[in-house]
C-alpha cells in the first residue's frame, strides 16, 4: 500500500506557514489513496482514525474556501447507542455515556445567495477491520480500507466542489461527507432531522456511493429518477458516454434514502459492486480513475442543465424493495446489479456456498432455478423463496451463450 503521510504534512504546511504559500491541487486519486491508506485503519464509524480521516476532508473544504456549516465548524458529530437489535431503529443521544460512539459528519457550503440549496454528499466511513457486514472469509483480521466504498464517491464530491466554486450560481451548495453510513444510514438520517440549512429550501440531493468502478461498457446505474419530473430527460440530453441504467425508487441502501424520505428528490450514482466488495481487497490501485472523472463530468452537467429550472417537484415513487420476497436460501453470488438483458449475471461467486460448490463462476447468467423461470432480479428473488435449506434443485445458467444445467444443493 502507498503510504500517503506526506499529505499531512502538505495539508497542514499550508494552514500553518507565516508567508503565503500555494495551496496543493489534490486530485481524486490523492483523496482516495489518503482515505483507503492503511494508516486509515478502514474509517470505522467513531474510532480515532475516522475522525483523522473527518479532520482531513473538513482541511479539503477549508483550502478550497467553502464555508464550514457543521454544527462545530465543519463538523456535526452525533452520539448513538449501538444496537443490539438489528431491527431497532437508532437512539441518538445527547450527551455522551460509556456505551455510546460518536461519529462526525463534514459539512461545508458554497453560498451564491440563491433562494435554493443543492446537496452533494457521499460517505467515508467503512469498516475499519472487518465488523459486521465484512464478507472476507480468510484468516486474521485485516483492514478492510474501502476504496471504492466509499473514498470514490468521497473523491467525486470534492471534485465536483472544485468545479462548481463560482459556476451554476442559481442555486448553493452544501457538501456532506457522511459518517454512520455502513450501520444503517445514521449520518444522513442524523442530518436530515437536525439539518444545518433550512431544508424546505433544498432543491435535491445527489449522491455518490460506489462509483469507483466504471466498466469496460461504461454501465452507470442511476436511482431515484423517478423522484422528480425533470430528472429523466436531463440524465438523457447530457449523457454521451454512458450506458444508462435507471431506477426509479427514491429507497435504495444509501444516503440518498434520508433525503427522499424527507421529500426532497434524489440522484444517487453507482458503478456496480464487484468481488472485492466489503473485503479487505477494495484498494486504492483498482479504482477507474478515469471513470471517476468522466461520471464527475457527467454529474457537473447535470446540474449545469438544471440550474436554471428553478425548484424542482417532488414525486413519491414505488418502493421496490416491499415488493422484494422473503427468501430462506442463497445461491452465494454478487449478482451484477448493472444487467439489463434477460436473467441474473453473476459478478462473484462466494467461497464454500452452493453456487460455487455447483460449479457457477463469475460472467454465468442464471436463467432458471428448478421450474422457475429467471428473467430479472425480482423473478430471481422469487425463485429462491420458493425453497428451503437442504433442498436440491437444478439450476440453469448461460456460459458463453450455451445453456448449462448445474447441480445445487441449498
Amino acid at each position: 500500500m502507498i503510504k500517503v503521510f506526506y499529505l499531512f504534512a502538505l495539508l497542514f504546511l499550508v494552514s500553518s506557514c507565516e508567508t503565503e504559500t500555494p495551496v496543493k491541487e489534490f486530485s481524486m486519486k490523492d483523496d482516495v489513496y489518503f482515505l483507503a491508506d492503511d494508516s486509515q485503519e478502514g474509517r470505522e464509524t467513531g474510532s480515532e482514525t475516522e475522525k483523522k480521516s473527518a479532520n482531513y476532508l473538513a482541511e479539503r473544504f477549508k483550502n478550497m474556501g467553502l464555508v464550514p456549516k457543521g454544527s462545530d465548524g465543519y463538523l456535526q458529530p452525533f452520539t448513538f447507542k449501538a444496537k443490539t437489535n438489528p431491527h431497532a431503529e437508532v437512539t441518538y443521544n445527547t450527551n455522551k455515556e460509556d456505551s455510546t460512539i460518536t461519529g462526525l459528519n463534514v459539512v461545508a457550503y458554497i453560498n451564491n445567495n440563491a433562494e435554493n440549496t443543492v446537496i452533494i454528499g457521499a460517505h467515508y466511513d467503512h469498516l475499519g477491520f472487518g465488523s459486521e457486514g465484512s464478507l472476507y472469509r480468510g484468516e486474521g483480521i485485516e483492514i478492510h480500507n474501502g476504496a471504492d466504498d466509499n473514498a470514490s464517491g468521497v473523491a467525486v464530491m470534492m471534485n465536483l466542489a472544485k468545479r462548481l466554486k463560482g459556476k451554476n450560481i442559481n442555486n448553493n451548495y452544501l457538501f456532506i461527507s457522511f459518517s454512520g453510513e455502513e450501520l444503517g444510514l445514521l449520518g444522513s438520517n442524523y442530518f436530515v432531522k437536525n439539518p444545518t440549512i433550512d431544508t424546505k429550501k433544498v432543491n435535491y440531493m445527489i449522491n455518490m456511493d460506489m462509483v469507483g468502478r466504471l466498466k469496460e461498457d461504461k454501465s452507470l446505474a442511476i436511482y431515484g429518477v423517478g423522484t422528480s419530473p425533470k430528472f429523466s430527460q436531463t440524465l438523457f440530453a447530457n449523457n454521451s458516454d454512458f450506458k444508462l441504467i435507471e431506477k426509479k425508487s427514491g429507497i435504495g441502501p444509501s444516503d440518498h434514502t434520508s433525503f427522499y424520505l424527507a421529500d426532497i428528490p434524489v440522484l444517487h450514482f453507482f458503478t456496480g459492486q464487484h468481488e472485492d466488495y466489503h473485503k479487505p481487497t477494495d484498494d486504492a490501485e483498482k479504482l477507474n480513475y478515469e471513470g471517476m472523472d468522466a461520471i464527475s463530468t457527467y454529474i457537473f452537467d447535470i446540474i449545469t442543465d438544471l440550474d436554471n429550472e428553478g425548484r424542482l417537484a417532488f414525486r413519491k415513487t414505488k418502493n421496490e424493495s416491499e415488493e422484494a420476497p422473503d427468501f430462506k436460501v442463497t445461491l452465494g453470488v454478487i449478482p451484477d446489479y448493472l444487467y439489463d438483458d434477460k436473467g441474473m449475471r453473476i459478478d462473484g461467486v462466494s467461497e464454500e456456498r452452493p453456487a460455487q460448490r455447483a460449479g457457477m463462476i463469475k460472467g454465468d447468467v442464471v436463467i432458471k432455478v428448478g421450474e422457475y423461470e429467471v428473467t430479472d432480479m425480482m423473478s430471481y428473488m422469487k425463485s429462491l423463496s420458493k425453497f428451503e435449506k437442504g433442498q436440491k434443485t437444478v439450476v440453469i445458467v448461460e456460459r458463453n451463450g450455451a445453456p448449462l444445467e448445474l447441480d445445487v444443493t441449498w
